[in-house]
């Protein structure tokens, strides 16, 4: 088979998935007339959409994996030089011999699915209704080196509360959105897909489901993409949640100004606020390379991502181990073979490279970040990368109506702390139900 056959092959067959698209189960809400959420819109632009990956996708996955040409071990008894050699071994590992895709694919194909096109890009997105009539719509974005796969274990807890031991008044209906060049929605063609086209994108995706007032939740670029709504304060959004905190937004300027030019920290600051300048500085010094390399090179890494299976474990793994509660042990806050789960999802679908470009994108585009003035709810988890003080904070949200500092969880709060991560939810837009 030719590599432009692949390509046709594993693209189509991937987001077309054959005939038993049209065997999804749509779920029926029983929602009250008077209710506000109940949909109204044509569905005529949305269709339904299932998981059905080739087996040669499969198999010329596993050529690779035992073909794979590894670097010798690093020079160091740390993660200083990154994902060290026995790690990622142990998972290639597990890849290349016990794991299922086949599982993931079902855990997919369990939840209605669908494609929508959204200014010229098929959108792909889970969409979950409650059976409880007072449903509030939320979408939630997820973020890189994540996909919707961070959120999957939330669903139940978030739709149908009385099944977990929580309250019918916390019901969720759920929107859950790939964003444009990740997972199965389709990935762009040209410029401007950075996190404020995104917003506007989920804006129109909700009113064409007919929720007509909703909130948004999003960690890392969920969370920039939920700011850039609120900021766009569209007609209906209620209000946003994150649990990932712009640094550009709420670091006061003298603190800002201080890391810039390399000056210690300034001598007022409280001891919190000293252990965030230290946070920052190290983030900046030994954590952002990733970040540099996408956001002016996204097509050069691209062709490793794309070409070597274990290349693009490694790029992602990296960032997991340093983002997790759990630092540099993700496999203690999310289970290996989830960890696999995603890592596939951005193999099969071919994505390393048009992943990547949204950090291009927002540095090409660099948007006027100004103050949210719409509720805002924001909390704080131990693991993540920069926890700001409330004070803080506050520099970016005029109308914070919720702040916690949570005991547990990283980076990826929805898929390291399922049970927190909704009840938090669940306190955060309390408020804004009418």
């Amino acid at each position: 088979m030719t590599m432009q056959h692949l390509a046709v092959v594993t693209r189509r067959t991937l987001l077309l998935g054959g005939a038993a698209v049209a065997a999804l189960p749509v779920f029926a809400p029983a929602l009250a007339a008077a209710d506000p959420a109940t949909p109204k819109a044509s569905n005529a632009d949305i269709r339904p959409f299932r998981v059905s990956v080739p087996q040669e996708a499969l198999d010329d996955l596993h050529r690779r994996l035992a073909q794979a040409r590894m670097p010798e071990q690093e020079t160091v008894d740390d993660r200083s030089q990154g994902v060290q050699l026995a790690e990622l071994q142990r998972l290639v590992t597990r890849w290349a011999n016990g794991y299922d895709w086949r599982k993931a694919e079902a855990k997919l194909n369990a939840l209605p699915q669908f494609l929508t096109n959204i200014d010229g890009l098929d959108i792909h997105f889970i969409h979950v209704r409650s059976r409880h009539p007072k449903a509030m719509p939320l979408v939630m974005t997820h973020g890189w080196p994540g996909s919707i796969f961070e959120f999957l274990d939330v669903v139940g807890p978030l739709t149908d509360p009385t099944a977990y031991g929580g309250s019918a008044e916390d019901a969720f209906h759920l929107v859950l959105p790939s964003m444009p060049g990740f997972g199965f929605s389709e990935k762009p063609h040209d410029t401007g897909w950075d996190p404020q086209r995104i917003g506007r994108a989920w804006d129109t995706l909700m009113k064409r489901l007919g929720y007509q007032a909703y909130v948004s939740q999003g960690g890392d670029w969920g969370a920039i993409i939920s700011d850039a709504m609120a900021r766009q304060a569209p007609a209906g959004l209620l209000g946003i949640h994150v649990n990932r905190i712009e640094r550009a937004t709420t670091v006061p300027p003298e603190i800002a100004m201080a890391l810039k030019n390399g000056e210690p920290a300034p001598a007022n600051l409280s001891s919190q606020e000293k252990a965030v300048f230290d946070q920052i500085r190290e983030f900046l010094s030994q954590g952002f390379g990733y970040a540099a390399i996408m956001a002016t090179r996204p097509q050069t890494i691209g062709y490793g991502l794309s070409d070597s299976p274990v290349g693009l474990a490694a790029w992602l793994y990296d960032k997991l181990a340093d983002w997790v509660f759990t630092r540099g042990n993700p496999e203690a806050s999310i289970s290996q073979d989830a960890i696999l789960d995603n890592i596939t999802l951005y193999w099969l679908t071919n994505t390393g490279a048009a992943s990547a470009r949204i950090y291009w994108e927002n540095a090409a585009h660099n948007a006027k970040l100004v103050p949210v003035s719409i509720p805002a709810a924001v909390s704080i988890f131990p693991g993540e990368v920069y926890r700001p003080p409330r004070s803080w904070v506050e520099r970016a949200y005029g109308n914070l109506i919720y702040y916690n500092e949570v005991d547990k969880g990283g980076h990826f709060a929805a898929w390291e702390q399922r049970d927190l991560f909704c009840a938090e939810l669940r306190n955060a837009f309390r408020t804004l139900r009418s």
